[in-house]
C-alpha cells in the first residue's frame, strides 16, 4: 500500500486552479492577510500541492506497520468542562482525522488490504459524536434559561425516502449543490426508486399490514374471553383500554363469536384428520 500511496502524489504542475484554491484556503489561514494577498494562489509548484496533499493520508512511517497504537476516545465528562471555543478546535482535529482515517481506509481497499488499526475511526467517531451532544445539551441549558423553552434550534431535519424507499426524518447536511437543484444527481442516486425498491415496500407494507391484524385479533379475543368469564366487567374501562375492539359489539354478540370460534376449529381438525385418512 505504500508504494500506491507514493505513487498517487505525482501530480502534474498544471493542476486545476480551482482544486488549488480549494486546498491551500484552510493551511493559509494562519498567515496574515498581508502574506494572503501577495501570495498568488495559482502559482503554486507541485511539491507544495503534495505536502498539502499528505494531510488526507497517515505519516509514512506508519504506512508498513501491523498496528498503530492509540488511546481511548474523548468521554463526554471530559467534553462537559471545556470551553466553546475548545470544543470547536478539538472539533476541527477531529474531523480531519476522521478524513484521514477514511482516505486511509478507501486505500486499503483499493489495495485489498486490512486498515492498520481500524479501531481509530470508530473512537475518533464517538468523540465527535460526544462534541455534538456536549453542544445539543448547552443549548438547551441557554434556551431554558433565556427563552423558557426546551426545544432549542438543531439540525434541520426533512421527511423524506431513505436509500430503502422508506419516509424517514433524515438531518440535513451541506452540500456544494442543493438537492432540489441537483438534478443529475436525483436522476441516478435518489432514493425511493426502482423495482427493487417498490418490491421491498410493497411486502413491508404486507408484513406491516399481517402483524397489524394479528394483534388485533389477539385483543379481540382476549376481550372475549374477558367478558365471558366476567360478565359484569366495567365496559367503559375496557374500551378504554382497547380503543380499536368495539367491546358493546362483542358483548353483545359474544356468544356467536365463542360458537363460531368452536365450529371454526372443530372445523379445522376433522378436515385435517379426514384427509389424512
Amino acid at each position: 500500500m505504500a508504494s500506491l500511496l507514493k505513487m498517487r502524489f505525482l501530480i502534474p504542475k498544471g493542476f486545476l486552479n480551482s482544486t488549488v484554491k480549494f486546498l491551500s484556503s484552510n493551511s493559509s489561514a494562519v498567515a496574515s492577510t498581508s502574506e494572503q494577498e501577495s501570495t498568488d494562489l495559482t502559482k503554486l509548484s507541485s511539491e507544495e500541492i503534495n505536502k498539502r496533499l499528505m494531510t488526507f493520508f497517515d505519516v509514512p512511517e506508519n504506512w508498513t506497520k501491523g498496528e498503530v497504537k492509540s488511546g481511548r476516545g474523548w468521554r463526554i465528562e471530559e467534553l462537559r468542562i471545556k470551553s466553546n471555543s475548545d470544543l470547536h478546535k478539538l472539533w476541527y482535529i477531529l474531523y480531519k482525522e476522521r478524513n484521514m482515517l477514511m482516505t486511509m481506509e478507501q486505500a486499503a481497499k483499493d489495495e485489498v488490504e486490512n486498515m492498520i488499526s481500524p479501531e481509530r475511526l470508530f473512537k475518533v467517531e464517538d468523540g465527535m459524536k460526544n462534541i455534538e451532544e456536549v453542544v445539543k445539551e448547552r443549548n438547551r441549558a441557554y434556551w431554558q434559561l433565556e427563552v423558557g423553552d426546551s426545544n432549542p434550534v438543531e439540525r434541520r431535519r426533512v421527511f423524506r425516502r431513505d436509500l430503502f424507499g422508506r419516509w424517514r426524518m433524515i438531518a440535513s447536511s451541506e452540500h456544494l449543490i442543493p438537492y432540489w437543484m441537483n438534478n443529475e444527481w436525483r436522476k441516478f442516486n435518489a432514493p425511493g426508486f426502482g423495482a427493487d425498491v417498490i418490491n421491498f415496500n410493497r411486502r413491508l407494507n404486507e408484513n406491516r399490514l399481517k402483524r397489524r391484524i394479528s394483534q388485533l385479533s389477539k385483543q379481540q379475543f382476549y376481550c372475549q374471553q374477558l367478558l365471558k368469564r366476567f360478565p359484569n366487567i366495567d365496559i367503559d374501562y375496557l374500551q378504554e383500554r382497547f380503543p380499536e375492539i368495539n367491546i358493546k359489539h362483542l358483548m353483545d354478540n359474544n356468544n356467536e363469536y365463542t360458537i363460531q370460534t368452536r365450529t371454526a376449529r372443530f372445523n379445522q381438525i376433522f378436515y385435517h384428520k379426514k384427509k389424512d385418512l
